[in-house]
């Protein structure tokens, strides 16, 4: 690291200290023996979305997380389940060493995360992602919410049961 007082390139870290989403390094100049503070990040690689059409834009959080958020109005939905939400699908990604992904496959994530939270997010966000034309569909992705559901009360009750 470059000593922004004599413009040395040879530094020892004193201290380091993580804070939120970055690391504090207190750092000393072997040269001149000052003191001074960097801040280390991990740097994302950037991800771009396919759209629909085949045009490309880069992954924007923030537009994702207000989709999400138009789902869940007056919804029992905290704002760290969708911070949650939006974390999963950026560190999937990130993990894969994926530098594109579609965006219907970032729609299917966020599909399979409010399935778990809340059944009315989920149609809701299912309304828009998967673009209904027409009433058969949505009835088709309500039936299929309603299926799942019987299966995890059948499967509860199997258990207790057997208890």
């Amino acid at each position: 690291m470059k000593c922004p007082y004599c413009g040395s390139d040879d530094s020892k870290v004193v201290d380091s200290r993580p804070t939120d989403d970055k690391i504090r390094r207190r750092r000393e100049c072997i040269r001149c023996r000052t003191r001074f503070t960097t801040y280390e990040i991990v740097e994302m690689p950037l991800l771009m979305v396919e759209k629909r059409d085949g045009t490309f834009e880069p992954f924007n959080r923030s537009k994702l997380i207000n989709g999400i958020f138009s789902a869940i109005k007056k919804r029992p939905v905290t704002i760290d389940q969708v911070s949650q939400i939006a974390d999963h699908i950026e560190n999937h990604y990130a993990n894969a060493l994926k530098t594109v992904a579609r965006s219907s496959d970032i729609g299917g994530m966020v599909l399979k995360k409010l399935k778990e939270i809340d059944s009315i997010s989920y149609i809701r966000f299912a309304s828009v992602y998967r673009d209904f034309t027409d009433i058969e569909s949505f009835v088709a992705a309500i039936s299929e919410l309603d299926e799942n559901k019987k299966i995890s009360e059948n499967a509860e009750k199997g258990v207790r049961q057997e208890d």
